[in-house]
This record gives C-alpha cells, structure tokens and sequence, in this order.
C-alpha cells in the first residue's frame, strides 16, 4: 500500500509539471507599447474651443479645436483694405495711350495719302516730311508715355508684395490656430482645457495609435539565433481566470546591443544578465492595451492553442 501510494503522488507530481511547463514554455515576454506623440500649440491665445477627452479615438486630420484669432484676422483685413487702396492707383495703360493713339492713326493716314500724291506729283516734299514727322513724334510720345505708367505700376507692384507677404504669414497664422488631430489613435492624456492662454509649444494632449501594439519583449544572447526580421511569431496575452489571447505578430526590429534584463520582464533563461530587444508588430482586436504584458512563442501563430 505505501508503495503504491508514492507511486501515485509520483504521478501526480509529475503530471503537474507537465501541465506547468507547458503553460510556461514560451521563448520571451515582454510590455505592449506604442509611438506616443504630444500635440502641442503653434499659436499663442486663448483655448475658444477644445473638443478632445481621454479615451476618446480621433482621426487624422480631425478638426478638434482652436485658439483666438481675433487680433490675426483684423490685421489681416487692414493690410487687405491697405491692397485695395494701392491696387487703385494702378495705371489703366491701354486707356490712357488711347488719344494719343488715335492721332497716331490718322497721322500714319496722312502719311500714306502724301505718298500717294508724291506719286502722282500732287504733294511736295515738304508736306511728305511733315506727315513722317507727325508720325515719328506720336510714335515717341505712345512709348515714353508707356514707360512712364509701366514704371509707375511697377513702383505700385512693389508696395503691394511686402503687405501681400504679410498676409500670407498672417494666413499661416491663422491656420495654426486651429487645432488638427496628425494622427489616428486614442488620446492617452489631456494636458489643457477651454478658455486656458496657451503659447506655442504648449502640450494640449498625448496620442497614440492603437489599432496596432508594439510587444517588446527580450530574449537572451543564446536565443538571437531563433528571431529574424520579418519573422511571423504566436503572441499570448492574459484574459484572466486561466484564459488566454492568442495574436499573430510580426518582427520588425531587433537591437544591435545588449541591455540588462529588465526587473519585470521574465527571460527564458532567468541566470541571463544581459539581454536584446525584440519589437513585435501586433493588430490589435481592442482586446489589448499599452502596459499589458504578453509572451511570445518564436513560431507562426496556426489558430490553434
């Protein structure tokens, strides 16, 4: 009897070890994380509008807000009335050459009438060197009276490009006092809220995607040779009371150097010192959250357990 009693404990032992290191044969654990970016202010003002909570999933380019622009938006009016007010003065150059224009017309008709009589030996020579003289002189009063509005509009021209200029900084003013969401994702923190002043730089809240995890796992020196780039990988996240999520994972970068193991991630080998780091692309079904931890097993995920 006592001997088959030990043997039975023996078994039992030996089936829970089993069991244990079958739940625990996994190559490397490691934390989710993903890129966080802070939103900062490009304006300085007051917060008329904020439209962003925590938790809250935005998308890219999603108006969220924006900032007083009151004081941007007058000046840029007045350099606009200022345009206008230049812009009048230019001189209509077509209209003003017209009379001079018209005689010049009807001097090159004369002229051609005189030739025709000095062919027929109705006209003198005088008379034929008084219509090319008429001619001529029109001629030179057109172009310096071209030349003279042509500098004329070009002095205006000049005014008008520096306050042009102004209002084209003053546009991009304007623009970032409205408050753009960069990236889609879910805001982590709110640092700022309405009717608050702000200056540029200021952080009004951080974000970062979620609809794909990064893992971040270790694993010893003895392990590199199991893991390359590229490589499709079983991810297994705690759902808790003993159940567990299954994820396919992708790596995509491995460090180049050595770290000490952190204090809260496991290694398969717990005697290692030094460690490398794995980032793993994982799709997120919602199920999982940056901080949680997850192991991983260095083969494809197959849909089976």
């Amino acid at each position: 009897m006592k001997a088959t009693s030990i043997l039975a404990v023996a078994s039992l032992l030996f089936l829970y070890s089993s069991c244990h290191n079958s739940e625990n044969d996994w190559d490397a654990a490691g934390a989710f994380e993903s890129v966080e970016t802070i939103v900062s202010t490009e304006s300085s003002g007051t917060i008329m509008e904020f439209n962003v909570e925590e938790g809250q999933t935005l998308k890219a380019n999603q108006f969220v807000g924006f900032i007083d622009s009151t004081q941007l938006y007058a000046h840029k009016m007045q350099l606009e009335a200022q345009i206008a007010s230049t812009t009048s003065q230019q001189p209509d150059i077509p209209v003003q050459v017209a009379s001079l224009q018209s005689q010049l017309e009807e001097a090159e008709t004369n002229q051609k009438r005189m030739q025709n009589l000095i062919k027929a030996n109705a006209a003198t020579q005088q008379q034929m060197d008084d219509a090319n003289t008429q001619v001529d002189m029109l001629k030179r009063q057109i172009d310096a009276q071209k030349n003279a509005l042509g500098i004329t509009s070009i002095t205006l021209t000049k005014e008008v490009t520096p306050l042009q200029r102004q209002i084209d900084q003053i546009n991009d003013q304007l623009l970032k006092c409205r408050i753009i969401n960069p990236l889609r994702g879910t805001v982590l923190t709110k640092y700022a809220e309405d009717h608050e002043v702000v200056v540029p730089g200021k952080a009004l809240y951080k974000i970062a995607p979620t609809d794909t995890l990064i893992l971040r796992a270790y694993v010893t020196g003895s392990q590199l040779n199991l893991v390359k780039l590229g490589q499709k990988v079983t991810v297994r996240t705690d759902k808790g009371a003993s159940q567990y999520g299954y994820y396919s994972g992708t790596v995509y970068w491995i460090s180049d150097q050595s770290e000490f193991t952190p204090k809260t991630i496991p290694t398969k080998d717990e005697r290692a010192d030094l460690v490398y780091a794995v980032k793993i692309r994982v799709v997120n079904d919602g199920y999982l959250k940056i901080g949680m931890y997850g192991e991983v097993k260095f083969a494809e995920y197959t849909g089976t357990k």
